[in-house]
């Protein structure tokens, strides 16, 4: 059951960036938290890059307080907060809490994380009662500092890369240090629950898709099968070109495919590696079936899911341990009807069951892929059945709407700073 804005108890919510493309999960959680009654502030640790928004982001209320991205940029608002908290009873414990950690990782990372916490400290909106921060990284080491000083409780939502690219020291102690966690994949809760002193601070809560956002697409046909030069199978991907999405284990895969196929590739995203990706086509002979189009709004990826015939996603375990959770794209394409391809790892096989809502592939094996892309771009029949399939299963397990009650309902539980040097 919701409540009105003025009885909820002030959630400030940090974030690592506000807002971004790349987080639709993220936007879409924040929407249904607040039609659900609860007050939120956001805090985010860094300054937008994404020249447009979603439509979802529009329709968000909630104030953005952006802490100094980088401290000497505003090196008079750390001196300021450092100086109205130096005496308060928690800075003492905050402060010996990040030096310990800044003795483990002397990087320049580590200070700013204390000088955002001292602002946010002292810039918290009046009436807080709790901090929640997306990522166990960065923004949770932000919350938990702050929380220090604040004397408030503080509980996150892990994701992928902020968990496995985190050493283990510093998740055990977070873990022990926070109210409560969920987490999007059962790999993840098992994994942070072995960490964790407490098992029962690690839940976990699917992020899911809204699905009234994502209605059924009613006019799918599935009739191209690569035999016309005049219209080709159009295999669409949505990712940030980084390591982790293995796209360059894509365009080898797509090299392969048989030459008498005809085939177009779609691209949605930015990221580092975009024109190395670009170079590595043109290398392969594929560059002309290549089309780029960079970060795009949530309606023309909509659009794009709406037109394509096949979805694929390389996803991998990156040399530095980086690889996705579930990725919110698998849900948006089974969303409207469209047959997936994907490698088994992390939680994909949570959503995509191989051979009945879609196919899975090694990672890493260009191979592979090229063989599951050669079945399903030959066999229109087969792609309808996956795709049916899949939006079935998606809609019956995936649907964001039957666990957001479940978050809303801890984050209206005001709690107070119970961990290491501070009071109960």
């Amino acid at each position: 059951m919701s409540i009105s804005p003025k009885e909820s108890p002030q959630v400030v919510v940090v974030l690592k960036g506000y807002p971004r493309l790349s987080e639709t999960f993220i936007a879409q959680e924040l929407l249904a938290l607040e039609r659900r009654g609860l007050n939120l502030s956001l805090v985010s640790l860094r300054h937008p890059t994404d020249k447009s928004t979603h439509p979802v982001h529009q329709e968000i209320s909630a104030a953005v307080n952006y802490l100094p991205e980088y401290l000497y940029q505003e090196p008079w608002r750390v001196l300021k907060a450092w100086w109205k908290v130096r005496y308060r009873p928690g800075y003492r414990a905050a402060r010996d809490v990040w030096l310990k950690d800044l003795r483990r990782d002397l990087t320049p990372n580590r200070v700013r994380r204390f000088g955002q916490a001292l602002v946010l400290a002292v810039e918290m909106p009046e009436g807080a009662t709790t901090i929640y921060a997306h990522f166990l990284h960065t923004p949770a080491s932000v919350a938990r500092y702050a929380s220090m000083i604040a004397e408030l409780g503080w509980s996150c939502s892990a994701h992928a890369k902020d968990i496995w690219t985190t050493p283990e020291w510093e998740l055990r102690e977070k873990l022990a240090d926070l109210d409560w966690l969920v987490t999007c994949t059962s790999v993840n809760t098992s994994y942070l629950k072995e960490l964790s002193a407490d098992s029962a601070k690690v839940e976990l809560m699917y992020h899911g898709l809204d699905l009234v956002r994502f209605p059924e697409y009613a006019n799918r046909s599935y009739d191209r099968n690569g035999k016309n030069a005049g219209e080709p199978v159009e295999i669409l991907s949505v990712g940030r070109a980084v390591a982790k999405k293995g796209y360059d284990d894509l365009l080898k895969a797509l090299a392969d495919l048989p030459r008498e196929m005809n085939w177009r590739f779609i691209h949605i995203g930015g990221g580092p590696l975009l024109d190395d990706l670009k170079a590595l086509a043109d290398k392969l002979g594929i560059a002309g079936r290549m089309d780029w189009r960079g970060a795009l709004p949530q309606r023309d990826v909509l659009a794009a899911l709406q037109s394509a015939d096949i979805f694929v996603l390389a996803s991998r375990i990156a040399d530095n341990g980086d690889r996705d959770g579930l990725p919110n794209v698998l849900m948006e394409a089974q969303s409207q009807k469209l047959p997936v391809v994907a490698t088994n790892v992390s939680a994909i096989p949570e959503l995509v069951i191989d051979g009945e809502t879609g196919l899975l592939v090694p990672e890493r094996d260009p191979a592979a892929m090229t063989a599951a892309l050669a079945r399903l771009c030959a066999d229109p029949a087969l792609r309808e059945q996956f795709a049916e399939n899949g939006n079935k299963r998606l809609r019956e397990l995936f649907d964001s709407n039957g666990w957001i009650g479940k978050l809303s309902e801890k984050l209206q539980v005001p709690s107070v700073a119970t961990g290491s040097g501070r009071k109960t």
